[in-house]
């Protein structure tokens, strides 16, 4: 089911929502995204932390000097909107905004920013048995960006070209994913996911210095781990700990909380889904699909009964 696009402040045809060869960002990779998901809780359809996702992007646009038209209470009623519009009680959502048609160059100031919000039917990034079972790893040999090169704060279209190349190596290398490594050799993430190590009943996680994506599921994680009473760090992590991790977990919007099962071939802890990454997957579940939110995450999303409210 093709659904109609929010673009520039109305929702258009599906077939319409088209980009010019001449745009600066096909030419230059000058856009910024984000990743949202709409859940169809127990209680109701709710997207997950939806302004702060939304204010991410509008910080990524400022970032690269990219002044996004719209305000974030414009953007989370436009997001409604098109969700609403769409009959989908759960669904990914991506808003985008990018570089038009201007002076062709590297220079995009005069080029005009254009903002798009997208919708569609999407299940488990991973796969369906991915948030049980776990995932199948290895470390890439392509590294995350060096914190001077590209701002790594900001989601960025022209940032995923590193993270492409290590999802087809991975993929082709017969693993679901892959994990980076930073400048200096020590980890950092996943493709499009954050990453949480646990040994000893300490989770420990990545500090922004090493150039990861803040990410918000990471975000949400450390909190729902604080309020289990469970200690966590961000620290310096090194290869060799991933081999001997009692667990290890991607976070991300799409990802959610998914196991990682095993790393460059060795099995991590039992080659299974751990207690605590369990214990964290029912916190985080509780909230997306029981809707139990004490925290305000869900913004909530008067989806109407149709034939395609289904999903």
């Amino acid at each position: 089911m093709q659904h109609e696009i929010w673009f520039n402040g109305k929702l258009i045809p599906f077939e319409k929502a088209t980009v010019h060869v001449l745009a600066h960002v096909v030419h230059y990779g000058s856009s910024v995204f984000e990743g949202i998901r709409c859940y169809r809780t127990e209680r109701g359809s709710g997207v997950f932390r939806l302004r702060e996702h939304l204010q991410r992007l509008v910080d990524s646009g400022k970032i690269h000097r990219m002044q996004i038209p719209y305000s974030i209470d414009e953007l989370e009623a436009a997001t409604v909107e098109t969700i609403v519009n769409a009959g989908l009680r759960s669904c990914y959502i991506r808003p985008v905004a990018f570089r038009g048609v201007g002076p062709m160059g590297v220079n995009p100031l005069e080029n005009p920013v254009e903002t798009f919000i997208a919708v569609w039917e999407w299940g488990a990034y991973l796969g369906s048995e991915a948030l049980e079972n776990g995932v199948d790893v290895q470390v890439a040999s392509w590294h995350r960006m060096a914190p001077n090169t590209h701002p790594s704060l900001a989601k960025a279209g022209g940032n995923y070209l590193n993270a492409s190349l290590v999802k087809m190596d991975a993929v082709l290398n017969g693993f679901d994913e892959g994990i980076m490594l930073s400048v200096d050799g020590y980890v950092a993430e996943g493709s499009g996911e954050n990453l949480f190590l646990i040994r000893d009943g300490v989770i420990y996680t990545p500090p922004t210095s090493v150039s990861i994506l803040p990410g918000i599921t990471r975000d949400s994680v450390i909190t729902l781990a604080r309020e289990q009473g469970l200690r966590i760090e961000e620290r310096m992590i090194t290869r060799e700990a991933l081999y001997v991790a009692d667990e290890l977990f991607f976070t991300g919007t799409a990802a959610e909380i998914t196991p990682i099962r095993s790393v460059d071939h060795h099995p991590i802890g039992e080659g299974r889904r751990g207690p605590i990454t369990a214990a964290l997957q029912a916190a985080f579940f509780d909230v997306v699909r029981r809707g139990e939110d004490p925290h305000g995450w869900l913004t909530p999303v008067p989806v109407r009964e149709t034939a395609n409210s289904a999903a």
